[in-house]
């Protein structure tokens, strides 16, 4: 028998072997395609501003010379518990899938403990989904520093980062997006989502109502690359930096890791064999009909604590 296994892991070996050397020819796969379905993108917060609920229609993973196809002529509302309701209009200027709720002076939308239901009516089928606006920590202050390791032995620039202080509330449970603006940019790569649960980066760990982890302080650098590949400073003198802390459900937070296991994947031959297969991420919006069209995307409603700084 242990022969036999040895023999099976030697064949086994050879042939990941030859997979490896053997891989010269193109290959052109027919991944066929799908019919295209409502995507519904509606993270929505309580700041005085416009806020922007996207539809779209999903296309084929490899269809990507073009954006996905906007959804015209919808009705799209949320409504809190208490009956108010703000109802999004669709900008057709844009033409791409937009559809904003403009506050009256200085209007937001809701508090934090309410509950929200997002209604939207799209050729004659109702999709819905709810989300609870969930507490936010305040935002202490940003820091920026000098890191002498990062650039590596071969570099000679200056390599600087910064680094935002906050503590997470008391009380297992809290999840968080943060989002950073580089020079009033998103800092939007998948390598750059920048989420927390309580306050560290997942479920389970003791990190409870305590100033986050540093992973978590520093994950609100850029990734950024020169021409070659190499690594550039994420920060320089005169570039600013602004920080916003969006408080998320845990279904939310479970969102968002999903799409960084999709998104931020290494690629190479790794990927046959050691990530997970792509798959559309889950949803909290429904179709009202079980038996109507699917549909994806995902609806929260976020408070915000923000803070920005200079870098001089």
């Amino acid at each position: 028998m242990l022969i036999r296994q040895t023999i099976y892991i030697l064949f086994l070996f050879i042939g990941t072997t030859a997979l490896c050397i053997s891989c010269d020819d193109v290959i052109d796969v027919d991944t066929g395609t799908t019919e295209a379905i409502l995507n519904v993108d509606a993270w929505i917060n309580n700041k005085s501003e416009t806020q922007t609920i996207s539809l779209t229609l999903t296309q084929d993973y490899f269809d990507n010379k073009s954006l996905p196809p906007a959804v015209s002529g919808a009705s799209v509302t949320v409504t809190d518990e208490a009956g108010q309701v703000y109802i999004f209009q669709e900008d057709t200027l844009s033409r791409d899938g937009a559809y904003r709720w403009r506050p009256q002076s200085n209007e937001t939308i809701g508090s934090v403990g309410t509950r929200y239901t997002l209604t939207v009516y799209y050729k004659s089928e109702v999709f819905i989904a709810t989300s609870q606006m969930e507490r936010v920590p305040p935002m202490d202050s940003i820091t920026f520093s000098k890191q002498d390791d990062l650039g590596g032995p071969q570099s000679d620039e200056d390599f600087y980062q910064a680094e935002f202080w906050a503590k997470d509330i008391a009380g297992k449970g809290d999840t968080y997006w943060i989002r950073t603006y580089k020079n009033g940019s998103l800092l939007n790569k998948s390598s750059e989502l920048n989420i927390a649960y309580d306050a560290a980066q997942s479920a389970g760990s003791e990190f409870d109502g305590v100033t986050f982890i540093t992973p978590v302080r520093t994950g609100i650098n850029a990734n950024d690359e020169d021409e070659d590949g190499m690594r550039v400073s994420s920060i320089d003198p005169g570039d600013s930096i602004y920080v916003e802390i969006h408080s998320v459900t845990e279904a939310s937070f479970n969102y968002l890791n999903e799409v960084i296991t999709q998104t931020d994947r290494n690629g190479g031959l790794s990927e046959l064999f050691m990530s997970t297969p792509l798959a559309n991420v889950s949803s909290n919006v429904v179709n009202l009909d079980g038996n109507g069209s699917p549909v994806v995307g995902f609806f929260n409603v976020a408070a915000v604590s923000g803070l920005g700084k200079k870098f001089r």
